[in-house]
Protein backbone atom coordinates (compact mmCIF):
# COMPACT_ATOMS: atom_id res chain seq x y z
CA UNK A 1 0.00 0.00 0.00
CA UNK A 2 2.83 2.38 0.83
CA UNK A 3 4.50 1.73 -2.53
CA UNK A 4 1.22 2.36 -4.34
CA UNK A 5 0.73 5.62 -2.49
CA UNK A 6 4.25 6.71 -3.40
CA UNK A 7 3.65 5.95 -7.07
CA UNK A 8 0.37 7.82 -7.07
CA UNK A 9 2.02 10.81 -5.43
CA UNK A 10 4.81 10.99 -8.02
CA UNK A 11 2.97 13.10 -10.63
CA UNK A 12 1.85 15.60 -8.01
CA UNK A 13 5.39 15.87 -6.65
CA UNK A 14 6.69 16.46 -10.17
CA UNK A 15 4.17 19.25 -10.63
CA UNK A 16 5.15 21.18 -7.50
CA UNK A 17 6.57 24.67 -8.12
CA UNK A 18 10.28 25.27 -7.75
CA UNK A 19 11.66 26.60 -4.48
CA UNK A 20 12.72 30.18 -3.85
CA UNK A 21 16.38 29.19 -4.12
CA UNK A 22 15.72 27.63 -7.52
CA UNK A 23 13.90 30.72 -8.73
CA UNK A 24 16.80 32.88 -7.54
CA UNK A 25 19.19 30.66 -9.49
CA UNK A 26 17.01 30.95 -12.58
CA UNK A 27 16.91 34.75 -12.28
CA UNK A 28 20.69 34.76 -12.05
CA UNK A 29 20.91 32.63 -15.21
CA UNK A 30 18.53 34.97 -17.03
CA UNK A 31 20.71 37.93 -16.07
CA UNK A 32 23.78 36.01 -17.27
CA UNK A 33 22.11 35.26 -20.61
CA UNK A 34 21.16 38.94 -21.00
CA UNK A 35 24.76 39.99 -20.31
CA UNK A 36 26.06 37.45 -22.82
CA UNK A 37 23.64 38.74 -25.44
CA UNK A 38 25.04 42.24 -24.96
CA UNK A 39 28.69 41.17 -25.02
CA UNK A 40 28.52 38.44 -27.70
CA UNK A 41 28.32 40.69 -30.82
CA UNK A 42 31.54 42.37 -29.74
CA UNK A 43 33.50 39.15 -30.22
CA UNK A 44 31.37 36.99 -32.54
CA UNK A 45 29.77 37.46 -35.97
CA UNK A 46 26.22 38.87 -35.50
CA UNK A 47 24.71 36.71 -38.27
CA UNK A 48 25.96 33.54 -36.56
CA UNK A 49 24.56 34.74 -33.24
CA UNK A 50 21.19 35.53 -34.81
CA UNK A 51 21.00 32.04 -36.28
CA UNK A 52 21.73 30.55 -32.86
CA UNK A 53 19.02 32.67 -31.22
CA UNK A 54 16.39 31.84 -33.86
CA UNK A 55 17.00 28.12 -33.53
CA UNK A 56 17.25 28.37 -29.73
CA UNK A 57 13.76 29.90 -29.66
CA UNK A 58 12.56 27.17 -32.03
CA UNK A 59 14.02 24.49 -29.74
CA UNK A 60 12.49 26.14 -26.65
CA UNK A 61 9.09 26.08 -28.34
CA UNK A 62 9.47 22.42 -29.23
CA UNK A 63 10.65 21.56 -25.72
CA UNK A 64 7.49 23.16 -24.32
CA UNK A 65 5.50 20.51 -26.20
CA UNK A 66 7.80 17.52 -25.69
CA UNK A 67 9.48 18.18 -22.36
CA UNK A 68 6.45 19.56 -20.50
CA UNK A 69 3.50 18.32 -22.54
CA UNK A 70 4.93 14.86 -23.20
CA UNK A 71 3.98 15.07 -26.89
CA UNK A 72 6.59 14.11 -29.50
CA UNK A 73 5.95 15.95 -32.75
CA UNK A 74 7.83 14.99 -35.91
CA UNK A 75 6.32 17.88 -37.86
CA UNK A 76 7.29 21.12 -36.14
CA UNK A 77 9.02 22.29 -39.31
CA UNK A 78 5.54 22.94 -40.71
CA UNK A 79 4.95 25.86 -38.33
CA UNK A 80 8.52 27.12 -38.47
CA UNK A 81 8.62 27.00 -42.27
CA UNK A 82 5.11 28.20 -43.09
CA UNK A 83 5.56 31.18 -40.77
CA UNK A 84 8.83 31.89 -42.57
CA UNK A 85 7.07 31.85 -45.96
CA UNK A 86 4.19 34.08 -44.86
CA UNK A 87 6.55 36.54 -43.20
CA UNK A 88 8.76 36.70 -46.30
CA UNK A 89 5.79 37.02 -48.67
CA UNK A 90 4.05 39.79 -46.74
CA UNK A 91 7.31 41.71 -46.32
CA UNK A 92 8.36 41.43 -49.97
CA UNK A 93 5.10 41.37 -51.93
CA UNK A 94 2.70 43.23 -49.66
CA UNK A 95 5.15 45.74 -48.26
CA UNK A 96 4.55 44.91 -44.60
CA UNK A 97 6.92 46.42 -42.03
CA UNK A 98 9.12 43.83 -40.24
CA UNK A 99 7.00 43.69 -37.08
CA UNK A 100 3.78 43.19 -39.07
CA UNK A 101 5.40 40.56 -41.29
CA UNK A 102 6.65 38.66 -38.24
CA UNK A 103 3.20 38.94 -36.67
CA UNK A 104 1.58 37.62 -39.86
CA UNK A 105 3.88 34.59 -39.88
CA UNK A 106 3.33 33.93 -36.18
CA UNK A 107 -0.46 34.11 -36.50
CA UNK A 108 -0.30 31.76 -39.49
CA UNK A 109 1.67 29.24 -37.40
CA UNK A 110 -0.85 29.56 -34.56
CA UNK A 111 -3.81 28.86 -36.88
CA UNK A 112 -1.99 25.95 -38.49
CA UNK A 113 -1.13 24.58 -35.05
CA UNK A 114 -4.77 24.84 -33.99
CA UNK A 115 -5.98 22.83 -36.99
CA UNK A 116 -3.19 20.25 -36.94
CA UNK A 117 -3.26 19.95 -33.15
CA UNK A 118 -7.00 19.28 -33.12
CA UNK A 119 -6.39 16.38 -35.51
CA UNK A 120 -3.22 15.01 -33.93
CA UNK A 121 -4.22 14.92 -30.24
CA UNK A 122 -6.95 12.43 -31.06
CA UNK A 123 -4.20 9.81 -30.95
CA UNK A 124 -1.39 9.11 -28.51
CA UNK A 125 2.19 7.87 -28.62
CA UNK A 126 3.72 6.93 -31.94
CA UNK A 127 0.38 7.46 -33.71
CA UNK A 128 0.37 11.11 -32.62
CA UNK A 129 3.95 11.51 -33.88
CA UNK A 130 3.20 9.93 -37.25
CA UNK A 131 0.12 12.14 -37.76
CA UNK A 132 2.23 15.26 -37.14
CA UNK A 133 4.82 13.98 -39.63
CA UNK A 134 2.16 13.29 -42.26
CA UNK A 135 0.61 16.74 -41.83
CA UNK A 136 4.04 18.37 -42.06
CA UNK A 137 4.74 16.52 -45.30
CA UNK A 138 1.49 17.90 -46.69
CA UNK A 139 2.75 21.39 -45.85
CA UNK A 140 6.05 20.61 -47.57
CA UNK A 141 4.39 19.55 -50.83
CA UNK A 142 2.04 22.54 -50.65
CA UNK A 143 5.07 24.81 -50.28
CA UNK A 144 6.71 23.09 -53.24
CA UNK A 145 3.70 23.62 -55.53
CA UNK A 146 2.24 26.94 -54.37
CA UNK A 147 3.08 29.96 -56.52
CA UNK A 148 3.63 32.47 -53.74
CA UNK A 149 6.36 30.31 -52.14
CA UNK A 150 8.57 30.34 -55.24
CA UNK A 151 8.81 26.55 -55.37
CA UNK A 152 12.37 25.26 -55.21
CA UNK A 153 13.75 28.80 -55.42
CA UNK A 154 11.91 29.97 -52.33
CA UNK A 155 11.33 33.64 -51.56
CA UNK A 156 14.62 35.49 -51.89
CA UNK A 157 15.79 39.06 -51.31
CA UNK A 158 13.26 39.65 -48.55
CA UNK A 159 13.61 43.28 -47.41
CA UNK A 160 14.42 43.81 -43.75
CA UNK A 161 12.72 47.17 -43.92
CA UNK A 162 12.30 49.65 -41.08
CA UNK A 163 11.05 48.53 -37.68
CA UNK A 164 7.91 50.50 -36.79
CA UNK A 165 8.67 52.51 -39.92
CA UNK A 166 11.56 54.30 -38.24
CA UNK A 167 14.45 51.95 -37.33
CA UNK A 168 16.37 50.52 -40.29
CA UNK A 169 17.30 46.86 -39.92
CA UNK A 170 19.85 46.89 -42.73
CA UNK A 171 22.69 46.96 -40.20
CA UNK A 172 23.39 43.49 -38.76
CA UNK A 173 23.98 44.89 -35.28
CA UNK A 174 20.59 46.60 -35.22
CA UNK A 175 18.97 43.44 -36.53
CA UNK A 176 20.79 41.46 -33.85
CA UNK A 177 19.38 43.71 -31.12
CA UNK A 178 15.84 43.04 -32.38
CA UNK A 179 16.42 39.27 -32.55
CA UNK A 180 17.91 39.30 -29.03
CA UNK A 181 14.81 41.09 -27.69
CA UNK A 182 12.49 38.63 -29.47
CA UNK A 183 14.48 35.69 -28.08
CA UNK A 184 14.46 37.01 -24.51
CA UNK A 185 10.74 37.75 -24.69
CA UNK A 186 10.01 34.26 -26.04
CA UNK A 187 12.20 32.58 -23.43
CA UNK A 188 10.64 34.50 -20.54
CA UNK A 189 7.16 33.73 -21.85
CA UNK A 190 7.94 30.02 -22.02
CA UNK A 191 9.42 30.14 -18.50
CA UNK A 192 6.26 31.81 -17.22
CA UNK A 193 4.07 29.21 -18.94
CA UNK A 194 6.07 26.35 -17.43
CA UNK A 195 5.83 27.74 -13.89
CA UNK A 196 2.19 28.83 -14.10
CA UNK A 197 -0.75 26.71 -12.83
CA UNK A 198 -1.32 25.77 -16.47
CA UNK A 199 2.25 24.45 -16.66
CA UNK A 200 1.87 22.46 -13.46
CA UNK A 201 -1.25 20.75 -14.82
CA UNK A 202 0.65 19.99 -18.03
CA UNK A 203 3.35 18.22 -16.04
CA UNK A 204 0.73 16.22 -14.16
CA UNK A 205 -0.91 15.15 -17.44
CA UNK A 206 2.51 14.24 -18.85
CA UNK A 207 3.35 12.08 -15.85
CA UNK A 208 -0.04 10.43 -15.27
CA UNK A 209 -2.79 11.42 -17.66
CA UNK A 210 -5.49 9.03 -16.32
CA UNK A 211 -5.05 10.39 -12.81
CA UNK A 212 -5.17 13.99 -14.04
CA UNK A 213 -8.43 13.22 -15.86
CA UNK A 214 -9.84 11.59 -12.72
CA UNK A 215 -9.10 14.83 -10.85
CA UNK A 216 -11.31 16.72 -13.29
CA UNK A 217 -8.78 18.16 -15.76
CA UNK A 218 -9.68 18.06 -19.44
CA UNK A 219 -6.41 16.64 -20.73
CA UNK A 220 -7.29 17.02 -24.42
CA UNK A 221 -7.89 20.76 -24.03
CA UNK A 222 -4.60 21.25 -22.19
CA UNK A 223 -2.73 19.28 -24.83
CA UNK A 224 -4.31 21.28 -27.63
CA UNK A 225 -3.45 24.53 -25.84
CA UNK A 226 0.22 23.61 -25.40
CA UNK A 227 0.35 22.39 -29.00
CA UNK A 228 -0.91 25.75 -30.26
CA UNK A 229 1.45 27.67 -27.95
CA UNK A 230 4.40 25.61 -29.16
CA UNK A 231 3.43 26.07 -32.83
CA UNK A 232 2.99 29.83 -32.31
CA UNK A 233 6.43 30.27 -30.76
CA UNK A 234 7.97 28.06 -33.45
CA UNK A 235 6.33 30.38 -35.98
CA UNK A 236 7.81 33.40 -34.23
CA UNK A 237 11.26 31.82 -34.59
CA UNK A 238 10.67 31.01 -38.27
CA UNK A 239 9.36 34.51 -39.05
CA UNK A 240 12.32 36.15 -37.36
CA UNK A 241 14.72 33.90 -39.26
CA UNK A 242 13.12 34.90 -42.59
CA UNK A 243 13.76 38.58 -41.87
CA UNK A 244 17.31 37.95 -40.61
CA UNK A 245 18.47 35.92 -43.61
CA UNK A 246 16.09 37.57 -46.09
CA UNK A 247 15.09 34.15 -47.33
CA UNK A 248 12.33 31.54 -46.95
CA UNK A 249 13.04 28.17 -48.57
CA UNK A 250 11.95 24.54 -48.66
CA UNK A 251 14.65 23.74 -46.12
CA UNK A 252 12.50 25.42 -43.48
CA UNK A 253 9.57 23.03 -44.05
CA UNK A 254 11.56 19.88 -44.79
CA UNK A 255 11.25 16.90 -42.46
CA UNK A 256 14.96 17.18 -41.64
CA UNK A 257 14.24 20.51 -39.92
CA UNK A 258 11.82 18.70 -37.60
CA UNK A 259 14.53 16.15 -36.86
CA UNK A 260 17.05 18.89 -36.22
CA UNK A 261 14.95 20.56 -33.54
CA UNK A 262 14.42 17.19 -31.85
CA UNK A 263 18.19 16.74 -31.84
CA UNK A 264 18.75 20.18 -30.34
CA UNK A 265 16.27 19.50 -27.57
CA UNK A 266 17.64 16.08 -26.66
CA UNK A 267 21.30 17.15 -26.78
CA UNK A 268 20.62 20.18 -24.59
CA UNK A 269 18.26 18.46 -22.21
CA UNK A 270 14.59 17.64 -22.70
CA UNK A 271 12.33 18.97 -19.97
CA UNK A 272 14.83 21.59 -18.82
CA UNK A 273 14.34 25.32 -19.17
CA UNK A 274 17.77 26.15 -20.56
CA UNK A 275 18.70 22.86 -22.26
CA UNK A 276 17.30 23.66 -25.72
CA UNK A 277 19.39 26.86 -25.81
CA UNK A 278 22.58 24.88 -25.23
CA UNK A 279 21.47 22.23 -27.73
CA UNK A 280 20.82 24.86 -30.42
CA UNK A 281 24.19 26.45 -29.70
CA UNK A 282 25.97 23.10 -30.10
CA UNK A 283 24.19 22.07 -33.31
CA UNK A 284 24.36 25.46 -35.04
CA UNK A 285 28.03 25.84 -34.10
CA UNK A 286 28.79 22.42 -35.58
CA UNK A 287 26.93 23.27 -38.78
CA UNK A 288 28.68 26.64 -39.08
CA UNK A 289 32.26 25.79 -38.22
CA UNK A 290 32.34 22.23 -39.58
CA UNK A 291 30.75 23.16 -42.92
CA UNK A 292 34.09 22.47 -44.62
CA UNK A 293 33.52 18.75 -44.01
CA UNK A 294 30.42 18.78 -46.22
CA UNK A 295 28.08 15.83 -45.72
CA UNK A 296 30.29 14.59 -42.88
CA UNK A 297 28.68 17.20 -40.65
CA UNK A 298 25.55 15.04 -40.51
CA UNK A 299 27.62 12.02 -39.49
CA UNK A 300 29.37 14.05 -36.79
CA UNK A 301 25.99 15.22 -35.49
CA UNK A 302 24.82 11.61 -35.39
CA UNK A 303 27.89 10.61 -33.38
CA UNK A 304 27.26 13.44 -30.91
CA UNK A 305 23.65 12.35 -30.55
CA UNK A 306 24.65 8.71 -29.95
CA UNK A 307 27.18 9.78 -27.32
CA UNK A 308 24.56 11.89 -25.57
CA UNK A 309 22.12 8.98 -25.50
CA UNK A 310 24.74 6.53 -24.23
CA UNK A 311 26.61 8.73 -21.74
CA UNK A 312 24.06 11.25 -20.47
CA UNK A 313 20.47 10.70 -21.49
CA UNK A 314 19.38 13.85 -19.66
CA UNK A 315 21.32 16.01 -22.12
CA UNK A 316 24.06 18.51 -21.32
CA UNK A 317 22.01 20.78 -19.06
CA UNK A 318 20.12 17.81 -17.61
CA UNK A 319 23.42 16.27 -16.55
CA UNK A 320 24.53 19.53 -14.92
CA UNK A 321 21.18 19.79 -13.14
CA UNK A 322 21.57 16.26 -11.78
CA UNK A 323 25.11 16.99 -10.59
CA UNK A 324 24.15 20.15 -8.72
CA UNK A 325 20.75 18.73 -7.74
CA UNK A 326 18.90 21.83 -8.89
CA UNK A 327 16.33 22.12 -11.69
CA UNK A 328 17.62 23.96 -14.74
Amino acid sequence: MADTAALNAAPIAAALPTSRDDKALHRLIFVGIAVLLVVAPLVLYPVYLMKVLCFALFALAFNLLLGYGGLLSFGHAAYFGMASYLCAYTAKSLGFTPELAILAGTVTAALLGLVFGALAIRRQGIYFSMITLALAQMVFFFSLQAKFTGGEDGIQAVPRGNLFGAISLADDRVMYAVVAVVFMAGMLLIYRIIHSPFGQVLKAIRDNEPRAISLGYRASQYKLAVFVLSATLAGLAGSTKAIVFQLASLTDVHWSMSGEVVLMTLVGGMGTVFGPIVGALVIVTMETYLAQFGAWVTIIQGCVFVLCVLLFREGIVGLIARMIRRPL
